[in-house]
Formats: structure tokens, C-alpha cells, sequence
């Protein structure tokens, strides 16, 4: 059986709000909230067609976590292994392993970062921020789902804050070149491509945060949580976005587009400000992607064993992934290799999972299939 799921207790919180701010938590990562992603995406589209892309990833990722969501909520699977099997049946292993490489490159990339944000902040080995980031994942995902989900809360408010407060700041430094940007943006051109790229690319959050769904109540729960994901996971993006455009076109090329912007603002408690909240960032993503792979066991154990997965025992997988990711596939050439096939990595995760979601899993739903609370699930 699936985790039992407490809706008498749940919170309006907790129905409509947590997924969005957990998909927000998993997508943002080391690319987006540095602002790499956002040069690589959406400046190349100009001001106005940047912001139209951004908007489109938006719409693109309500939908699909609308309807990921629903899915989820009406065969009750809260992990992603039971997901695919009601979603794939027998193929659902294919989505497993696309994802264990996904881990895998996606966790090297993030002890790299916090590394390197340790080094350039306060002149630390660059080892010195990965472990740090290893250990506060390894004690989020020890104690389950509330731990997580409190993370999810807590960083989401400083992330919303520092971004609020980045955008207050640059308007009142740079506010006449953002205006100039935009006045004199050309017409926009391929912000198509550009957002649906993007929205692809990410997509996968809306299955990695499956646990945080045991809250809802139904399926109306669902959809509206669904459509409320896209504008919370991009709004800082749109935020971050519009100052970015002060700095047309050269920023586009710069390596750490915040960090750019940071030095013209010239404020260093603002800057220490700014990679504390990377660094949770980073951190929450991480956390997320983590205890996907713990639910995913915790569920294969509570269907043999009747009973939970223990704490020591989700800090165990917990540390042997991490070690496995962040430590020894960088060393021995795994992330390189993975990253070389990125893109046949995304099309098979769009092929396996957002193709049959909105076609197969939307068509369970309308007719109403049995749930896979009533299906017999091997472990």
C-alpha cells in the first residue's frame, strides 16, 4: 500500500501552496538562481520575448503538474516508483533509470557549486562547501517528509525575500537602464523554442516532489495546487530576469550573471546575503531530489516489511548516495559522461513521463481506473 495520506489535519498551506513551493524548491538549482540558466534560455530572445518565454515555461509547467498532480492524487502514488507503475506498468524502471543518472549529474553539479561559493565568499577549500552541502542534505532527508517540507517553507521565504529585495535594490541603482532596455528591445524572436526548452528541461521537479501531495484532499486540491506551481517556481526567474536587462548584452556572456549584478551594486553584506540564499538553494534542490530515492525506498519497504523506513536507515542511503554522487562520480568521469548524453537524458525523461501523463494518465483519470491503493503493486 501507498503512504496513508491525513486530510483531516492537512492545511490550505499544505494542499495548495507546499507543491508549488517544493517544485520552486527543485527546479531553481545552481543554474537558475545564479541567473545561468535564465542568460542561456531568455536573454538571447531580448527583453520582451524573454519575459514571453518565461511566461510560456510558466504555463507549461502548470499544466503539466496539474495534471501530474491529479494523477498522482487519484491512483494515490506519493512516490515516483508506484507513479510509474500505475502511469507505465512494467516499464516504469525505464523513468527509474533516467532518473538515478539524473541524480547523479544534477548532486556533482551542486557539490561543485556550494564548493565554489564556500572559496569565493570566505576563501575555503573548495571540499569545505561540498561536505557542508552533503551533510545539511544528509540531515533534511534523515527525518522524512516534515523535515523536508519545513525546509521547502523556510528557504522559500528567504529566497522570495533576497529576490524581492535584489529587485528593490537595482531599481533604485540601475532602474533607468532597465527602462532603456526594455524601450529599446527589438521585437522579440524565438522565445518559443526558448521556453519550451526550459520547461522541458525541468520538468522532472513535478515528480520528484510527489511526497509533499499525502496533504491533499482531491483531485480539485490537485489541479489548483498544479496551476499555482508555474507562477510560484517562476517568479523569482521573472524578477531576476527584468534586472537582469539593465546589463544587455554583455551580461549574457557572463558566467555568474548574480554575481555581475551584485559588484555593480557594490553593497557586501548584500552579496553575503545573496550566495547564503545559492547556497540554499542549492540545498533544497538537492534535499529534494534525495529524498525522492528515500521515499521511493521507504515505500518498497513499507510494502514488505509493514512497517517505516527508520531514520538511521534514510541517513544511511541518504550518505551512500551522496558520497556516490558528489564525491566519487566526479572523480571517476561519471558526471562528464552523463552530461555528454544531457539531452538525450531530458528527451527520454519528456518521452516516459510528460507524453504519458498528459495523454495516458489523463485518459486513467477521465475514466476513472481503480486506484493504485486497490492495485497489487510488487515491491
Amino acid at each position: 500500500m501507498t503512504a496513508p495520506r491525513a486530510p483531516s489535519t492537512s492545511t490550505w498551506f499544505q494542499r495548495f501552496l507546499l507543491p508549488g513551493l517544493a517544485f520552486k524548491a527543485v527546479v531553481i538549482g545552481g543554474g537558475y538562481a545564479t541567473g545561468r540558466e535564465l542568460a542561456e534560455f531568455f536573454l538571447p530572445s531580448g527583453p520582451w520575448g524573454g519575459l514571453a518565454g518565461i511566461v510560456l515555461a510558466m504555463f507549461l509547467w502548470s499544466i503539466i503538474c496539474a495534471a501530474t498532480f491529479s494523477f498522482a492524487v487519484g491512483m494515490g502514488t506519493y512516490d515516483y516508483r508506484t507513479f510509474f507503475q500505475a502511469l507505465l506498468g512494467r516499464f516504469w524502471v525505464v523513468f527509474e533509470a533516467a532518473y538515478v543518472l539524473f541524480v547523479i549529474l544534477i548532486l556533482s553539479v551542486f557539490g561543485a557549486a556550494a564548493g565554489a561559493i564556500g572559496a569565493a565568499t570566505l576563501g575555503l577549500p573548495d571540499v569545505v562547501g561540498t561536505i557542508a552541502l552533503a551533510l545539511a542534505i544528509g540531515a533534511f532527508v534523515t527525518f522524512g517528509n516534515v523535515s523536508v517540507e519545513r525546509l521547502f517553507t523556510y528557504v522559500s521565504l528567504l529566497l522570495y525575500g533576497v529576490y524581492i529585495l535584489f529587485v528593490i535594490l537595482s531599481f533604485a541603482q540601475f532602474g533607468d537602464r532597465i527602462g532603456q532596455g526594455f524601450a529599446a528591445a527589438a521585437p522579440p524572436t524565438g522565445w518559443t523554442l526558448g521556453g519550451l526548452t526550459y520547461a522541458s528541461y525541468n520538468v522532472i521537479g513535478a515528480v520528484i516532489i510527489l511526497p509533499v501531495l499525502r496533504h491533499m484532499t482531491g483531485r480539485r486540491d490537485a489541479v489548483i495546487a498544479g496551476l499555482l506551481a508555474g507562477p510560484l517556481a517562476m517568479l523569482p526567474a521573472l524578477l531576476f530576469f527584468t534586472c537582469m536587462v539593465a546589463f544587455l548584452p554583455g551580461i549574457a556572456s557572463e558566467t555568474l550573471p548574480s554575481d555581475f549584478i551584485l559588484q555593480q551594486l557594490k553593497i557586501p553584506a548584500f552579496h553575503l546575503l545573496f550566495q547564503t540564499m545559492i547556497f540554499a538553494a542549492l540545498l533544497e534542490s538537492g534535499t529534494g531530489a534525495v529524498h525522492a530515492i528515500n521515499e521511493r525506498i521507504a515505500g518498497a519497504w513499507r510494502r514488505q516489511r509493514g512497517s517505516e523506513l527508520s531514520y538511521r536507515a534514510r541517513a544511511a542511503c541518504a550518505a551512500a548516495l551522496l558520497t556516490g554522487c558528489i564525491f566519487v562520480a566526479g572523480r571517476f568521469g561519471l558526471v562528464a559522461l552523463i552530461g555528454s548524453g544531457y539531452r538525450i537524458l531530458a528527451y527520454t525523461i519528456l518521452l516516459v513521463f510528460v507524453a504519458p501523463v498528459l495523454t495516458v494518465g489523463v485518459a486513467k483519470l477521465v475514466r476513472g481506473k481503480q486506484s493504485a491503493r486497490e492495485l497489487e503493486i510488487p515491491a
